[in-house]
């Protein structure tokens, strides 16, 4: 009986081990042997360099004419798919590649004002379709302010204000590896609202 209710204990023990193995808890518990990474993210500065920031101009003026005009802000964040748990002398198969499908952008201040619509702009989805192939990287271009946002509090009373607004963009990234099973990423970026001056 003794020997019986051992061989029953380490069954079970076996078994609660593959479940915990075969489930990807950094990816929100998905079933999927990927990973996603985000293992960069970049703006943009004043000069149009890339950066690990973005300084994001509420008002564009043309400094000939006068004429003013907004722009959406674009980041490039750039995506590296693995396995979760490789084995020696498996390689892997067009199943474990990723297709990213959609992102979420949450704002908020490091202070800890974040009331959407005044403190800092509304969050967004955006859509985005762009495939990651297991074990390598690419780069992936997407808006992360809109052009609506500086049409609305906090961003349009910038434009008469000489003060700039500093916001973390936190973005979530979502999509699906080929068999179907989702897996999740997030990166961050830190943002300058302001009125800058157009030459």
């Amino acid at each position: 009986m003794k020997t019986a209710g051992l061989i029953l204990k380490v069954s079970l023990g076996l078994a609660a081990a593959f479940l915990l193995l075969s489930c990807n808890a950094l990816e929100n518990k998905t079933q999927s042997a990927s990973i996603l990474v985000v293992e960069n993210l970049l703006g943009t500065n004043l000069d149009g360099d890339e950066v690990n920031y973005l300084q994001s101009d509420v008002l564009i003026q043309d400094p000939t004419s006068g004429a003013e005009t907004i722009a959406a802000d674009s980041a490039v964040a750039t995506f590296r798919v693995s396995l979760l748990d490789p084995t020696p002398g498996m390689p892997s198969s067009v199943y474990n590649d990723v297709l990213l499908n959609r992102y979420v952008v949450t704002f908020s201040q490091p202070n800890g004002s974040n009331v959407e619509g005044r403190d800092v702009p509304f969050s967004f989805e955006g859509s985005m379709s762009s495939l990651v192939r297991v074990g390598t990287s690419i780069d992936v271009a997407f808006i992360i302010v809109r052009e609506v946002a500086k049409l609305e509090p906090p961003l349009v009373n910038l434009r008469d204000a000489m003060d700039v607004l500093q916001v973390r963009a936190k973005v979530d990234f979502y999509g699906k590896d080929m068999a179907g099973k989702s897996v999740q990423a997030t990166g961050n970026l830190t943002i300058f609202f302001a009125n800058y001056a157009n030459e």
